[in-house]
């Protein structure tokens, strides 16, 4: 059974940097950034048998946005529905149920998020970014 907690006391710190610095979207991000990004999010852990499996967070104002981030699941639990459960868990959650706009950035999982209410941007000519130069180079970089 997999239990979902956004208690920040059970997060396994090392455990998340690892996952995250091995990931598409953040490789090789440095323990002191990763642990930067849980203390300004809404953090959410998937635990099996009190072992973290899996790990996400919305950062938001709890008010008008949120921005869904780092959605992980263990490599021997996944094709469960925990990332689906987590994500479902952030939409549920009695403080983000009024917030107007959540967004989220993938790769390859456009799916699931689909299925879970989330698709293109309705006006996406209003969207805009500003990229660090780091970013620049790992979308430069094609990963």
């Amino acid at each position: 059974m997999i239990e979902l907690s956004d208690d920040r006391d059970r997060l396994d710190i090392e455990r998340i940097h690892g996952w995250l610095a091995s990931s598409y979207w953040s490789p090789g991000i440095g323990r002191e950034r990763v642990e930067r990004a849980i203390a300004g999010s809404h953090c959410l852990g998937a635990y099996h048998e009190g072992t973290q499996v899996g790990f996400s967070r919305m950062i938001t104002d709890h008010a008008t946005f949120g921005w869904l981030s780092d959605v992980w699941v263990d490599a021997d639990v996944r094709g469960q529905g925990i990332g689906r459960r987590m994500v479902r868990w952030f939409l549920d959650h009695p403080d983000f149920q009024d917030i107007r706009r959540m967004a989220l950035v993938t790769r390859d999982a456009h799916g699931v998020y689909a299925t879970l209410g989330f698709g293109p941007p309705a006006r996406p000519e209003l969207f805009m970014e500003r990229l660090s130069e780091e970013a620049k180079a790992w979308l430069a970089s094609g990963r």
